[in-house]
Order: C-alpha cells, then sequence, then structure tokens
C-alpha cells in the first residue's frame, strides 16, 4: 500500500529511517528477475527491493488528517480501527477507507477467506481480522520469512513471491478458492500483472479481485511511465474491452473470454480497481411500453 503515515515525517527524519532499513535489508531480500529497484521516498531516499516485503513504504507528496477527508468514512468500524490504531503498524491511503466500506461491507460477519498480498508489519491483517468477525479467515503473503511471526487465531501466513506462479497456484491449492483478493504487495508491474492472473481465476463467484496502488504505473522505478504499454493500467484497459465483449462484431480478434464471463462490474478509484465477480450470461434487451409515433 502507498499510503500516508501519521505522524508526518520530514525529510530529515526519513533519511534517518532509510538508513536503518538498508542496513536491516543486509543480506538483500530474495528478488525475481535479478533485479534491483531504487524506491523513491520523498527526496530519492533509496531502500532495498521488495516484492511483497515492505522495508518502507511509497510516501505521499502530501500527509493529510481526519479533519482533511469527507465525511463519509469518518465514523466507520473500520476508520475509525485505523486512526486508533495502537498495535502493529498499519499504512494505507486515507482514501481507500471509502472504498473499503462500499465494496467490503457486505462480507462482515460471514464465513470467509479473505488473502491480502502484502503483511508488512502484520497490522492490516489483524484490522481486516477485527472488520470481518470471527468467521473470517485471513489469510496473508509476503516474501520477508520476518512476517511468519505476525500468525495467530485465524490469522494464517504463507512465504513466497507474488511474482512466482508457482507459488500462487500451490497457495490457491491451499486456502482457496477466496471470497476478496487484495493486492498490496510490492506494486511492480510484473507482480500486479501475474497475480491478478494467477489469483482472480481463483475468487469465488459473488467475490472481489482488488489490485491497490495503481499509480506505481505511472513511475519508471516500478517499471511504469505514462502509457507505457506493459503497466498494470494499460493492461486493465484491456480488462475493459473484454468485459464488453459480447458485443463485439468483430469475432476473429475480439471474442468473449472467460472473464466476459465472471465480471460483473470493474470499478476504477484513483489508484485501485475493483473487479466484481459474478457468473454473466450473454446481455440481452427488451422492449416495454407503447410506442408514442
Amino acid at each position: 500500500m502507498a499510503e500516508p503515515k501519521s505522524p508526518r515525517k520530514t525529510p530529515k527524519v526519513l533519511a534517518a529511517i532509510d538508513k536503518r532499513t538498508r542496513e536491516a535489508a543486509k543480506p538483500p531480500l530474495p528478488k525475481a528477475g535479478g533485479q534491483t529497484r531504487k524506491i523513491l521516498v520523498t527526496k530519492e531516499v533509496k531502500v532495498a527491493d521488495k516484492h511483497c516485503v515492505r522495508t518502507d513504504r511509497l510516501t505521499p507528496a502530501k500527509q493529510t488528517t481526519s479533519s482533511d477527508r469527507p465525511s463519509l468514512t469518518s465514523g466507520t468500524d473500520l476508520f475509525d480501527y485505523f486512526t486508533r490504531n495502537s498495535g502493529r503498524l498499519i499504512f494505507k491511503w486515507v482514501h481507500y477507507f471509502d472504498i473499503y466500506e462500499r465494496h467490503f461491507a457486505a462480507f462482515r460477519g460471514r464465513k470467509i477467506k479473505f488473502l491480502e498480498i502484502g503483511v508488512y508489519h502484520g497490522g492490516s491483517l489483524q484490522m481486516w481480522k477485527n472488520y470481518f468477525g470471527p468467521k473470517a479467515k485471513i489469510i496473508g503473503v509476503d516474501i520477508n520469512p520476518q512476517c511468519k511471526a505476525f500468525e495467530e487465531a485465524n490469522i494464517t501466513i504463507e512465504i513466497g513471491s507474488q511474482e512466482d506462479p508457482d507459488f500462487l497456484r500451490k497457495l490457491a491449492a491451499t486456502h482457496g478458492p477466496f471470497d476478496i483478493v487484495l493486492d498490496d504487495g510490492g506494486h511492480t508491474m510484473r507482480q500486479q500483472i501475474v497475480s491478478f492472473q494467477e489469483l482472480y481465476p481463483q475468487v469465488r463467484p459473488n467475490g472481489l479481485y482488488v489490485c491497490e496502488d495503481l499509480h506505481t504505473s505511472y513511475w519508471n522505478n516500478w517499471q511504469g511511465g505514462y502509457r507505457h504499454p506493459n503497466t498494470f493500467i494499460e493492461y486493465a484497459k484491456g480488462l475493459i474491452d473484454e468485459l464488453h465483449a459480447w458485443h463485439s462484431k468483430d469475432p476473429e480478434s475480439f471474442r468473449p473470454t472467460p472473464l466476459t464471463r465472471s465480471a460483473f462490474g470493474m470499478h476504477f478509484y484513483d489508484s485501485m480497481l475493483i473487479i466484481e465477480k459474478r457468473p454473466i450470461i450473454p446481455p440481452s434487451s427488451r422492449t416495454t411500453g407503447t410506442p408514442s409515433f
């Protein structure tokens, strides 16, 4: 997640945090493809590469407080938990909470499986456990073996890379299918695309697939760039085409896909995509009423 922290941290403090982060990151964390990235934190603060692990986070340009926010989030259970949290660290973009409430509320109190890619310090897993209730099974994924220590009742953590298809298939075989998948992992283009390709089919009908922090599609250090053809944003634009494939007049090159038959809707928000999954049949139209002329 690339969300604001509280309290506000100055560049000097961030630089000190980064120094400790880089020292703690030795030896280097495992990384796929043998590549290393530089993560920009305010003024080119560099931290170790991560493929789910968050040794540092993507710092926003502007911090916000609850007084800056619309009234919708204020007073909701999820945001109240976040603002009052004194336990394990949680890092969220504040505007995400309105989106969570809109799409996640219907799953509260139900026996569900909630998968979050990216454990960080384990605080968000505890937040989801509290929010969804005692019937929910929470599964976290991270590449950092230290995150395994955050397991507790109703929270299971698996260690592996989100861009490793074999690991994701084993994960799905062990814990799937899922009611909600939330990708808040490393945020590189390959990670987001591979995770979607492997895990969207593992979401139950009437479930949700969520990918966060899509703004990295515009950041070079995450393999992104404006209109770069290999970003998740550009990939998602292709999913919009698939959503409408029932209406194709060119079946040789554009025809319905498994996503066409399973996605009820795609909701784009600032830095987030949520896909509602539901069995879909070819659309039909009808006419009622009396003609006027």
